[in-house]
């Protein structure tokens, strides 16, 4: 069992044995036996860990950077009890033992008029030393909570952004006035906090599993499309501009999928036509927003399938280069499409998608602007876990613009092992053989990041 397997059997058995002591009293049989699993799944964590800090803020579980999505579902009502007796944080330190575990979970169930002092007070008057609980606190600078802290705040900010994105959108499917303010205002929220962090967004979307998937999808467009955009040099109201027409990019297709795609029955050679014409149609839809969203939403939504060559569609006549914010989105749109795992299609491993992007080098993609994107990504982004020729398990921590191929990583196992190297300086050959997927072979590593 790895360590992520560990750490969320821990929370499992911690959860079960507090929902057992609200049904039996501490001298029962089921509550000592769930004190004891729970006592045991936290030992073997702590054989590894010095410590184990449980964050809880909203209704997710996290450690440290992991965040426990698919377990908050289930456990959900323990999680709004412990937020109730204003408990965000759980820590056990390694030197803990079964009686102050026990103590811990009575201490938890307690009726609150019986408890005359603050949570930590009380703890000590039970004799419990080694566990504390309490508020999560980023100004006291332990490095736990303040990585808990960045994860949830990362997450909030990206999920109401989401929603803020989905409003928009079905506005505009609907045929009604936007809320243009706070969608400008959600743009610039994940642009002054989110740039970057394509890597952790993505994983985001797919560990989530949003209802709304083809949102998440274009709010991952739009972070990436400013985020590049910014490596181009664009001011920030121009990226502002990027990001709010990435959203709107595929407004057509979303449309034609309500209309369309979801209809009982086989489709007509008149229904095929419309959902290949997606394109001209977001732009018709956008033209009508003009007045509160600007031009480049209806440029990009009509130009985001032309391609470089002009050999995509719709098919024009005269037509020049498409817009620089089309071939950035539509590069972006390509990435996003391709390492996004969906309900039809696995996720392409980051060095099989670089592959697949530069045999498209001039024809569907600017060959500069292409140049450009993975001097910003890499072939391997930023928080990727990689597997190393020389055996060891990295993660990707800085790329190197002059040479996509060797960034800069930290060695993360065999724990003893761990360093950080710039691969671009190795003499002795050590380089990244592939990527590790996070859902699969790559789950055991992310507790170590």
């Amino acid at each position: 069992m790895g360590l992520k397997e560990k750490i969320e059997s821990a929370f499992r058995d911690l959860i079960s044995a507090l929902q057992v002591a609200r049904l039996y009293p501490d001298w029962h049989p089921q509550f000592k036996k769930s004190v004891e699993k729970a006592y045991s799944s936290i030992r073997e964590v702590l054989e590894e860990k010095k410590e184990l800090v449980i964050g809880i803020v909203g209704e997710e579980l996290a450690f440290e950077k992991e965040i426990f999505f698919d377990l908050s579902r289930n456990v959900r009502p323990a999680i709004l009890y412990l937020k109730q007796r204003g408990i965000e944080r759980i820590e056990i330190l390694r030197e803990f033992n079964q009686e102050e575990l026990s103590e811990f979970i009575s201490f938890l169930v307690a009726p609150k008029e019986e408890l005359k002092k603050e949570a930590q007070e009380e703890l000590a008057l039970r004799g419990v030393k080694n566990i504390s609980a309490g508020k999560i606190r980023v100004s006291s600078g332990t490095a736990a909570d303040i990585q808990v802290e960045k994860a949830i705040s990362h997450l909030s900010i990206y999920e109401e952004s989401l929603k803020t994105v989905g409003e928009s959108l079905e506005a505009i499917l609907n045929e009604k006035e936007i809320d243009r303010l706070g969608l400008q205002l959600a743009v610039t929220g994940v642009m002054e906090n989110l740039l970057g962090r394509y890597q952790e967004l993505l994983n985001f979307a797919t560990l989530k599993r949003y209802d709304l998937k083809t949102f998440s999808h274009l709010l991952n467009v739009s972070i990436l499309s400013m985020y590049f955009s910014s490596r181009l040099g664009f001011a920030k109201d121009e990226m502002l501009d990027v990001g709010i027409a990435a959203l709107f990019h595929d407004i057509g297709k979303s449309y034609i999928s309500r209309k369309v795609i979801r209809k009982p029955g086989r489709l007509t050679e008149e229904e095929f036509t419309v959902i290949k014409s997606h394109a001209l149609l977001g732009a018709e839809i956008m033209l009508k927003y003009t007045g509160s969203l600007g031009i480049l939403p209806v440029v990009v939504c009509f130009e985001h399938h032309i391609k470089y060559d002009l050999s995509g569609y719709p098919k024009t006549h005269f037509y020049g280069r498409p817009h620089i914010a089309s071939l950035v989105v539509s590069t972006c749109d390509y990435y996003d499409a391709l390492s996004q795992r969906r309900g039809y299609k696995a996720d392409y491993p980051p060095e099989i998608v670089y592959g697949m992007m530069q045999r498209e080098k001039g024809a569907t993609f600017d060959p500069v602007l292409l140049d450009e994107f993975f001097k910003l990504i890499g072939v391997w982004p930023v928080g990727t876990l990689v597997a190393l020729s020389d055996g060891r398990i990295g993660v990707v921590r800085e790329e190197n613009d002059d040479d996509p191929f060797r960034p800069t990583i930290e060695v993360i196992a065999p724990a003893d092992k761990r360093e950080r190297i710039d691969l671009k300086g190795q003499k002795d050959g050590l380089k990244i053989e592939h990527s590790l997927n996070p859902l699969t072979e790559g789950k055991d590593y992310l507790a170590l990041i």
